[in-house]
């Protein structure tokens, strides 16, 4: 426990990120269900030996992966950081509100746990008799603010006047997924991208996959946003039946090409059941990953001995140097897939030519709903114009009506709406965030997305951020997606009038309007 005044030890993750000359490596351990069972056991013993060998400049550790219960990824943080290594803790949306989110980043400031991997979480699928009810109170753009906010000082208005709290020293990144198939589905991600930086991203770490072109296509995209955020890339030691369920899309966000799938198959076959290939083809991703100019690696997998990890690095090191030689291993395009920049036919990566997307076809057709919600839109919710002023003078002076029948049907009829009070469909194509994404994302899609489709309602429904970029590329808008932060929902105007909201200027929309 740090105590007010006292010296705070080096972060030795953040020195690694901020020197040119060491590449970090962080290694992600897997907590478990249960608080004294052999997975937990075993997870304390190899941070042990991480931190005795000194290679590795952190432990990540996965918060309640694929939306299952699991020890606290907090309090695991607590017992490494004892061992004398950084942890990288997990931080994400799914199963905490927002005072609950604030409670802990106060108890891991206190500890001394300062890196935080913020992300969106699975949608929890299962829990004692039963699936949980998610929260998604903030998603982690949300997330990101308030932690700038805490770095800063957290400024929190009382009854007495305005105080604020001590600054807090969080190390927060945030992940992206460039292993997308469609153009809506990319962008959306790169996007999102941009505003976890603007709101504070320190670091930059990639979702899943085997492609040479997405992670030189991510690289260049973060390093146009920000000359200066690391970036790290993801290496997962993968074996054929993690591989086959990635392929399935079994584990959201993580993609697994036909390709790929034939040859760990094949691998298989070899007396150490593919044992030397798998951890071969991950040192050559730490070499080609080191050459072309990331900050770092982050590795995974499963039942992964320290051993191995220590072979991953030595190895890549070697490797490194002739990294150019390994990219044609490294081809696995999805079907049709979409590349933000032309391929260079030389090196087998892109070029720094963006790609024509003005031809190409929508992920999403604009449909009536939206056509009519642009013409209300533009006949009574533009500021100053047409028929605002008057409905502005209509609610002024006047409380928020107890009944708002008329605004409700029209809602739920177009929009299913959840009557939250505090509307985005102005913010996203006329589309709502809180109805139409299980996981109530305001500022961008989650990473599970696949092929378009919701992570939550694969093959049935379509993501709604995929939706919204079709729609608004239609009328040469889609890049408002790019800078727009919508806040968090004020529950204060659950079940009230989100028109009587927005003309009155309680909603989030105020500041727009101004």
């Amino acid at each position: 426990m740090l105590v007010i005044g006292e010296e705070k030890p080096i972060n030795k993750f953040k020195e690694s990120l901020l020197n040119n000359n060491t590449f970090s490596v962080t290694w992600e351990l897997v907590p478990g269900r249960g608080a004294h069972e052999k997975l937990q056991e075993d997870a304390i013993k190899l941070a042990a030996q991480a931190a005795q060998d000194g290679r590795i400049h952190a432990i990540t550790i996965t918060d309640n992966p694929g939306g299952k219960p699991a020890l606290s990824a907090t309090y695991l943080g607590l017992e490494i950081l004892k061992l004398g290594i950084e942890p990288l803790v997990h931080f994400t949306c799914k199963d905490k509100n927002r005072n609950q989110i604030e409670s802990e980043l106060y108890a891991m400031d206190r500890a001394g746990i300062r890196n935080l991997l913020v992300m969106t979480g699975d949608y929890p699928t299962s829990g004692f008799k039963g699936r949980p009810k998610p929260v998604f109170d903030l998603d982690s753009v949300h997330v990101m603010n308030l932690i700038a906010s805490m770095n800063k000082g957290l400024e929190i208005r009382e009854p007495k006047g305005i105080t604020n709290h001590q600054p807090s020293d969080f190390l927060a990144g945030n992940a992206v997924s460039p292993f997308k198939a469609t153009e809506a589905e990319l962008l959306v991600q790169y996007y999102k991208l941009k505003k976890k930086i603007t709101n504070g991203a320190s670091f930059i770490v990639t979702q899943l996959g085997f492609d040479a072109r997405k992670f030189h296509e991510v690289l260049q995209i973060s390093k146009s946003y920000s000359y200066n955020i690391p970036v790290i890339g993801n290496i997962y030691i993968l074996p054929f039946g993690a591989g086959k369920m990635m392929n399935s899309n079994q584990l959201p966000g993580s993609v697994v090409t036909d390709k790929l799938l034939a040859e760990l198959d094949q691998e298989r076959t070899a007396e150490d059941k593919g044992v030397g290939a798998r951890l071969l083809r991950a040192a050559k991703m730490y070499a080609f990953m080191k050459g072309m100019g990331f900050d770092g690696v982050h590795l995974g997998g499963h039942n992964i001995k320290y051993e191995q990890v220590k072979y991953i690095i030595d190895k890549g090191e070697e490797l490194s140097a002739d990294w150019m030689k390994i990219i044609p291993e490294f081809d696995y395009p999805q079907p049709n897939g979409f590349y933000l920049f032309e391929k260079d036919p030389n090196t087998g990566l892109n070029t720094h030519k963006p790609v024509n997307r003005t031809s190409l076809p929508a992920d999403h057709p604009v449909g009536f709903n939206h056509r009519l919600m642009r013409f209300i839109h533009h006949l009574f919710f533009t500021p100053d114009k047409n028929l605002f002023p008057a409905m502005s003078s209509c609610y002024a002076g006047h409380k928020n009506p107890s009944k708002y029948t008329f605004e409700h049907i029209l809602k739920v009829i177009g929009n299913d709406c959840q009557d939250c009070g505090d509307c985005a469909l102005l913010d996203m194509a006329y589309l709502c965030p809180m109805s139409g994404c299980p996981k109530n994302q305001r500022n961008g899609a989650c990473g599970g997305s696949h092929n378009g489709w919701c992570e939550v309602f694969p093959n049935e429904k379509k993501c709604i951020w995929v939706k919204a970029y079709s729609i608004l590329k239609a009328y040469n808008e889609e890049e408002k997606l790019e800078t727009l932060y919508v806040p968090p929902v004020n529950w204060d105007l659950y079940q009230t009038s989100a028109w009587y909201n927005y003309y009155t200027g309680r909603d989030h929309s105020a500041a727009v309007k101004k």
